[in-house]
């Protein structure tokens, strides 16, 4: 670690500037690894159609002009294609994927060269990613995607998981506290990394870089739970510095994304990790919420036998009601499930004492978020301590055998497979979500955006820029946008709606052209 670190030294270990003044930086910009990405564009708008729909309402509009939107979401093929939507919307973007391991490469160089660039004068998007980084390349891309050349920083943020708008919040606090970021007071390996980057910020920049970058931010959309839930904090809290828009509850979010883009790619992931057989193994989902549901949905299809874990009475009841057994990990463990599946959105939900005592060969994977639902931090010490060996099968996929267990063949160690090194499976072992179920979430980022832009203040103002203004708010889109991103994908199916009456609309005290369900409706 460097006791003062300025512009042009590197950060940490990365062998990178800090403030590293690069147009983009991802891991392949090749001719064939630019077509293909290029190619795999192509056929994802096609399978977008809301994403389409938009960019032929807002034909020469423009409506994002003057936009500066900073992305932090996994930079994959649809992400690309959700980039040029913004960008032929008007908009001026920067991004970087939320994941150290989600990164597509292909994606990443096809959005940096742009439709109309090439691979010797790329004319597309700057973006930071690059599959397999570091977290300190991780932290390192996400400052490279907030600098904005000409600017303090974006007036905008989409943001997936909230780490764009933590390192935005957290920079700003320090300085306004006068406390210099100390690395050292936490053991937590990636807040390390993050107080590394605010210190050497700070020795770089001076005391006001994030405040001066804060005050020009307009407003935040946020696509997942736990980001969501951060943003709820911080409104209770009184800490939020600009309005939020919570695209993670739109039905045409939560649901598409959560539950039916799960139900795709999950088993997906397992099966491109492992090659084991799913059918008539026994699988331990953790959380029953909408990311659990399509979890469940997806083993349930390759006709494993599902369980579950639960807090929640409701959800709890709502598996009863599938048909489906409700345990707790430590019944499941001794029962020898064969797959452990974490859709919970907290933290250590599957800890090292549980591993420890799992069948031989059982796979461990996480499609919740962040790495903490999974005990990698645990799990990696005893791997430092020597009681647990780690062998990398494959990129992404590694076995790590309790060597002071007995319950393995012949009475010897057993071994767990964990995928993604504890991280979101269906990216770090497959490729996400199908391209349309990520339209309808993105489909809603757009218009969250586009909203942001045109509107920002109406939910409250930035609280530096303005300290008397009206306290910002977390909204979600009324329901009659919800029920407009659900109409741009119809016609994908084949679908014609039945039309009320007059007579009709009146008797259940609607509009005609909707919305059709008060906004406390649960679908």
């Amino acid at each position: 670690m460097h006791a003062k670190t300025l512009d042009h030294e590197t950060f940490l270990d990365t062998g990178l500037p800090l403030f590293a003044d690069m147009p983009f930086k991802v891991a392949d910009m090749s001719p064939a690894t630019v077509r293909f990405g290029r190619k795999e564009l192509e056929l994802a708008l096609h399978e977008m159609p809301g994403l389409a729909a938009l960019r032929a309402e807002y034909a020469g509009k423009r409506p994002l002009e003057g936009a500066r939107i900073m992305g932090s979401l996994h930079m994959t093929i649809q992400t690309g294609v959700l980039i040029e939507t913004l960008v032929e919307l008007g908009a001026d973007v920067r991004w970087v994927s939320c994941n150290i391991f989600s990164t597509q490469d292909h994606a990443a160089a096809a959005t940096v060269v742009g439709p109309e660039g090439t691979v010797e004068a790329p004319a597309g998007v700057p973006v930071y990613a690059w599959k397999g980084e570091t977290l300190a390349e991780y932290w390192w891309c996400t400052l490279q995607a907030l600098v904005w050349p000409g600017h303090s920083g974006p007036n905008l943020i989409l943001d997936d998981g909230g780490d764009a708008t933590l390192l935005v919040h957290l920079g700003k606090e320090l300085e306004e506290k006068g406390e210099m970021p100390d690395p050292s007071t936490t053991d937590n390996a990636e807040l390390k990394v993050v107080l590394s980057v605010l210190r050497d910020v700070r020795h770089a920049k001076g005391d006001g870089f994030f405040t001066e970058m804060a005050r020009h931010i307009r407003g935040v959309s946020e696509e997942t739970t736990t980001g969501v839930h951060r943003l709820y904090e911080r409104v209770e809290a009184g800490t939020l510095l600009f309005p939020a828009i919570n695209v993670n509850d739109s039905v045409t979010k939560s649901k598409f994304d959560n539950v039916y883009g799960c139900r795709h790619s999950l088993v997906d992931a397992i099966m491109r990790a492992t090659d084991f057989l799913i059918s008539g193994k026994k699988a331990l989902v953790c959380g029953y919420g909408d990311v659990g549901k399509g979890s469940v949905q997806s083993l349930q299809g390759q006709h494993a036998r599902v369980a579950i874990t639960e807090i929640d009475p409701i959800c709890a009841l709502q598996a009863c009601m599938m048909g489906i057994e409700v345990t707790t990990i430590e019944q499941a463990i001794g029962a020898g499930y064969d797959i452990y599946v974490t859709a919970t959105g907290n933290f250590r939900i599957i800890d090292v004492g549980h591993m420890a005592r799992m069948k031989h060969n059982a796979i461990v994977c996480n499609i919740g978020h962040f790495d903490n639902e999974i005990d990698m931090a645990g799990l990696e010490a005893r791997v430092e301590a020597g009681t647990v060996e780690k062998i990398e099968i494959k990129p992404q996929v590694h076995e790590f055998r309790f060597l002071d267990s007995t319950h393995g063949p012949n009475g010897g160690p057993h071994s767990i497979i964990i995928l993604a090194e504890g991280r979101l499976v269906n990216l770090g072992c497959a490729t996400g979500h199908p391209s349309l179920v990520m339209s309808a979430s993105f489909t809603n980022q757009t218009i969250a955006q586009i909203e942001l832009h045109e509107n920002a203040e109406a939910y409250g103002a930035n609280i530096i820029a303005d300290p008397k203004g009206k306290k910002p708010t977390v909204i979600t889109l009324p329901k009659h946008l919800d029920e407009k991103v659900a109409r741009l994908h119809l016609e994908k199916f084949g679908v014609t709606l039945t039309q009320l009456t007059p007579e009709q609309a009146a008797y259940i005290g609607v509009e005609e052209q909707g919305p059709y369900k008060p906004e406390h409706y649960r679908y």
